[in-house]
């Protein structure tokens, strides 16, 4: 019996519904989780929790002991593959990341062609501990940033509401733009075949911010970019198996599912359930898509909302997850009261 078989998370990706859906969460080793802020203290900086092996592993698998979930996640960050570049990358306490900025073609010229690889072995390190210790039957996660989402950070040097500094360059400088997204998708193949090398069963490409772009800008930067990185994964490892999150793409999902060949789709709170089953879960697993704030809520209104993802999405091959990361003052009990509900 293949090792994928035992696994449901992989079960469902390979195109094999579960009368339970597997479970897990976006973010589940983190701050609501008082082990987790144990762990984070004691390793100082975020980015020194990401590259310490044994900490990133215990961070991973501490979420899933304590609620047996069907997949760990490895823990580390989109922002890696920048600072894999050579970039500075540093995450200052209440904002966020910081990033010294490509915002113009002069300064995209610096960027190097090749990611280090060898500045991430930590990360490979890590997955490695976590395959050892997890049930054979929980399925580990590697990931990235899909290249738009990495893009938006580097470009700006932080976040923004909406990432305009990054839809301006890519107006303004498409060649240079460009050449930010050709060297994010060569290093991301890189690291995604060193994740699932280093025991990975399954990936996830997070385009957290795919929402903001127009419909061409998306099929160019978001789409296209995917479409080459799973295409690029599976020129090596031919049944890998790739979720894409394209964050807010609403009506543009079919297209890119159609676009890029993942094996499944994570949708947020808001996708509309019927255009989901129909344009959507008729092709590919879903994964998602509980409210985030209505597990912080809790009570009726958390067993009114998974009762409708399990309504609108169980009947098809589901992965039950949230819509986008658990909030860090999410309440414990809620999190068991969320799977209780889902397994029945």
């Amino acid at each position: 019996m293949p090792q994928s078989a035992k696994k449901p998370f992989i079960d469902v990706l390979s195109g094999q519904r579960q009368t339970v859906p597997p479970t897990w969460m976006m973010r589940q080793a983190g701050r609501y989780l008082p082990e987790y802020r144990e762990v984070r203290a004691k390793a100082g900086g975020f980015l020194d929790l990401c590259f310490n092996p044994e900490l990133a592993a215990e961070v991973t698998l501490q979420p899933v002991r304590r609620f047996g979930f069907d997949a760990a996640i490895i823990f580390s960050d989109i922002l890696v593959i920048p600072y894999a570049l050579g970039r500075s990358v540093r995450f200052e306490v209440g904002e966020g990341p910081r990033l010294e900025p490509l915002d113009d073609p002069a300064k995209v010229a610096t960027l190097a062609r090749r990611a280090d690889l060898g500045k991430l072995q930590p990360v490979f390190d890590a997955l490695k501990i976590v395959r050892d210790a997890l049930d054979p039957r929980t399925a580990l996660i590697g990931f990235c940033g899909a290249p738009w989402t990495v893009a938006t950070y580097m470009v700006a040097g932080h976040g923004t509401p909406d990432q305009a500094p990054a839809r301006m360059m890519a107006y303004r400088h498409p060649e240079a733009f460009s050449k930010i997204i050709d060297v994010l998708v060569d290093s991301s193949i890189e690291y995604l075949l060193a994740q699932l090398a280093a025991g990975a069963d399954a990936l996830q490409i997070f385009d957290t911010w795919a929402g903001v772009l127009p419909p061409t800008e998306f099929a160019r930067w978001s789409s296209e970019p995917t479409r080459r990185i799973v295409a690029g994964v599976r020129a090596k490892v031919p049944d890998a198996k790739i979720i894409g999150f394209p964050r807010g793409a609403g009506a543009l999902l079919p297209a890119y599912v159609e676009a890029t060949g993942v094996n499944g789709i994570s949708i947020d709170w808001t996708a509309e359930p019927a255009f989901i089953r129909e344009r959507v879960q008729s092709k590919v697993a879903v994964q998602g898509n509980l409210d985030p704030l209505v597990l912080i809520t809790g009570g009726a209104a958390l067993d009114r909302a998974v009762d409708d993802v399990l309504a609108n999405f169980a009947q098809g091959r589901l992965i039950f997850n949230l819509g986008h990361g658990i909030q860090p003052e999410t309440p414990i009990a809620h999190v068991e009261q969320m799977i209780k509900r889902v397994r029945g």
